[in-house]
């Protein structure tokens, strides 16, 4: 491929415009294959649309990802940036839980398909094990351009394209192989003492020796065609066909011995490539170890694959941190996995059934069903928890069986209900449903049965976090202001945002407090660290300041007293504090400063920037420290904002550059509303919605003198 990113030849509608690039890329870039994802509309969804180089079904845990989910290709998107993933050790350093699911050799790149009009979604690129593991430049340039140049078919295109239920598999190959003779091929092998055996990309045999047919103990015209872990039963074990997997991801060629029953020993060397697997069956060789025990592979055990994915949702349960965490996780990953549509989540509580969460049913529905009595015989849930045993309905007439009323409620054809079972004692339970008639195979219900367990587990860790999560918030609310005062001549706006994640309360902490009717003081600050005992001396520290300006302090004087006061209560806990003392009818600010970051000033008629306030140390550290006093023009119009270090201070920036962006966006929205202006300044800070550090934002725009003082 080269650079142009014009489209490819003979490309007709978007989507074949589309697959044709991705194919181009993943032959133009030495790939061994390649994904497309775009972004799902309804909601914050990545679907992957197009894949090349690798199985179908090798994409089933990949094929519908949260944007928010921890991978590379979400990572690319949120960030707008190319993410490198030398090696598999790194893959598991970074993102676990899809190196948990792709326990292979191999490196990979993810990119942003971001266009003109809009984010369209992510490409996906892989490479073998034997790739450098850095980048060159050349090769970044290659992937960025081919995304530039997928992201323009998109812009292009009449209309955003139809997401597939499937991703469309795309050939890497841009010609046919050459043409050979191939009875000759046939009798060149046939000569040979080994046998050969050949496979497809998806595992299937197409061609066979007849040695590697006597080899094997089956004609070869009953392998053609199959794969070699379902027509020959001592090969159907996860671990010879995960060799097969290896193989197909790194394109490195993979050798094992196995056992044919009763004692042949026979070693498998694959050699794969971007067709398929050339395989080579030799007598003999070390065994790799003993075989699966017979009790092992009867009934036949679960693909490679399907244990695969059971691992990568294993992994994903571990990360659901809220109950909404959880639903959203079964709705996006655990559903489709299974073919689901529907979901149900309910847990026992005080001998009723109390719907935690649900996704693909009506709330009316929902609302007849919630609090019932564990004994109810409406639908199976409470007598399921009450034995611990799954129970599965493959059509409305097996439901009307033992609930006559069960099916009619909700219109679906088939469910699953599972017990949420910890150490004996049930905590609620999982409903998937169906939209059509579905037939539960003996491995889907052991699969489904496993995972109730882990789903049990996070429920439970899910409510217990919530739970904390309400104790904490409610503590933070008792002490931050209910409410602001009102002023004539000010206008005001207030947004305290907690951290996403983790149950301690923070210690950021504002205030406006009304002096007199032309004063005012604002105050924002940071107890150090996210604790109970920070947010008790966030408390003591609030007060003091109200004492301390009701009082008639000056700024520097309210901020060396309470400095003394926290030096008396011998904290090991430091505040950086801020605090504005506003004379509305002097149209004048007087700011003193305890190490708290610099605010922002938009004059009027002047564009905004940073205020220089000259900084006194912390609150905490030294009992005789001083705080200057910067005093600054408040005419009408005028807009100030305080904030905390959450707001500026991100991971992997430069706190100078990302103080003068806010501050650019302060200035872009003169006339704005200031609770609207808020959110734009939180947007922009923090653009994916979350973050790891409180935030507190505190905005003061001036008015007209109060009573038309001058």
């Amino acid at each position: 491929m080269s650079g142009s990113n014009e489209p490819p030849e003979g490309a007709g509608s978007p989507d074949d415009g589309l697959a044709a690039a991705l194919a181009d890329t993943v032959r133009g870039t030495g790939a061994s294959s390649g994904g497309l994802y775009l972004i799902e509309d309804a909601e914050p969804v990545l679907r992957l649309v197009a894949l090349c180089g690798l199985p179908l079904a090798f994409s089933a845990p990949w094929e519908r990802l949260p944007l928010s989910a921890p991978v590379p290709v979400a990572d690319a998107i949120r960030e707008d940036g190319l993410v490198w993933i030398e090696s598999q050790a790194e893959m598991a350093r970074r993102y676990p839980r899809a190196a948990a699911a792709m326990p292979y050799p191999f490196a990979l790149a993810a990119a942003p398909v971001t266009g003109v009009r809009r984010r369209w979604g992510g490409l996906v690129l892989m490479w073998p094990a034997g790739h450098p593991r850095r980048i060159a430049p050349r090769e970044r340039g290659h992937i960025t351009s081919s995304a530039r140049r997928m992201a323009r078919l998109l812009d292009d295109a009449p209309r955003p394209p139809a997401l597939p239920d499937q991703p469309r598999i795309v050939a890497a190959d841009a010609a046919p192989h050459p043409v050979r003779s191939g009875l000759a091929a046939a009798d060149y092998l046939e000569r040979l003492p080994e046998g050969a055996v050949a496979l497809d990309l998806e595992g299937r045999i197409t061609f066979a020796t007849a040695t590697a047919a006597r080899l094997l103990g089956a004609h070869a015209d009953r392998l053609v065609g199959t794969r070699p872990w379902h027509s020959l039963p001592w090969l159907d074990s996860p671990v010879y066909e995960d060799h097969y997997r290896a193989a197909v991801v790194s394109r490195a060629p993979v050798t094992f011995s196995a056992l044919r029953p009763p004692d042949q020993w026979l070693t498998f060397q694959l050699h794969p490539d971007s067709s398929g697997i050339s395989v080579r069956v030799v007598p003999g060789g070390e065994p790799g170890g003993d075989p699966p025990p017979p009790a092992a592979l009867s009934p036949r055990a679960a693909p490679a694959g399907r244990l695969y994915q059971l691992v990568h949702l294993a992994a994903a349960l571990t990360e659901a941190v809220t109950v909404r965490d959880l639903v959203a996780l079964i709705a996006d990953q655990i559903l489709p996995a299974f073919g689901a549509q529907g979901l149900v989540l309910s847990a026992a509580d005080a001998g009723r059934l109390k719907i935690t969460g649900y996704h693909g049913y009506p709330a009316d529905v929902m609302e007849r069903l919630d609090a019932l009595a564990l004994d109810t015989d409406l639908t199976p849930a409470g007598r399921v928890i009450a034995s611990g045993i799954p129970a599965f309905f493959a059509h409305p007439g097996e439901m009307k069986a033992g609930y006559p009323q069960a099916s009619d409620i909700s219109g679906k054809q088939a469910w699953a209900f599972l017990p949420l079972i910890i150490s004996g004692r049930p905590v609620g339970c999982c409903v998937l449903s169906y939209e059509q008639p579905h037939a539960f195979t003996a491995e889907e219900r052991a699969i489904l049965t496993s995972l109730s367990g882990l789903i049990a587990q996070a429920l439970d860790r899910a409510r217990l976090y919530d739970a904390k999560h309400r104790l904490v918030r409610e503590l933070q609310r008792a002490l931050l202001p209910r409410a602001l005062p009102r002023l004539a001549g000010l206008e005001v706006a207030a947004r305290y945002l907690p951290a996403g994640h983790g149950i301690e309360v923070g210690g950021d902490f504002f205030d406006l407090l009304r002096l007199n009717d032309t004063t005012a003081a604002a105050v924002i600050g940071d107890v150090e660290g996210h604790s109970v005992a920070a947010a008790a001396l966030m408390g003591q520290v609030r007060t003091a300041i109200h004492a301390h300006a009701t009082a008639g302090a000056a700024p520097d004087e309210v901020l060396a007293r309470t400095n003394r006061l926290l030096a008396d209560l011998d904290s090991e806990l430091l505040v950086s504090c801020l605090y504005a003392h506003l004379d509305l009818a002097r149209h004048r600010a007087s700011l003193a400063s305890a190490g708290h970051v610099p605010p922002l000033l938009r004059p009027t008629g002047s564009p905004a920037g940073v205020l220089d306030v000259e900084p006194g140390p912390l609150l905490g550290i030294a009992t005789d420290a001083d705080y200057p006093v910067t005093t600054v023009p408040l005419r009408p119009g005028t807009t100030l904002a305080l904030y905390t270090d959450g707001l500026v201070e991100l991971p992997g920036t430069d706190v100078t550059r990302t103080t003068a962006a806010l501050a650019a966006h302060l200035d872009a929205a003169r006339h704005q509303d200031l609770e609207e202006l808020i959110d734009r300044l939180v947007r922009h800070a923090t653009p994916t919605g979350r973050h790891t550090d409180d935030i507190a934002v505190l905005l003061l725009r001036a008015g007209s003198a109060p009573d038309g003082q001058s």
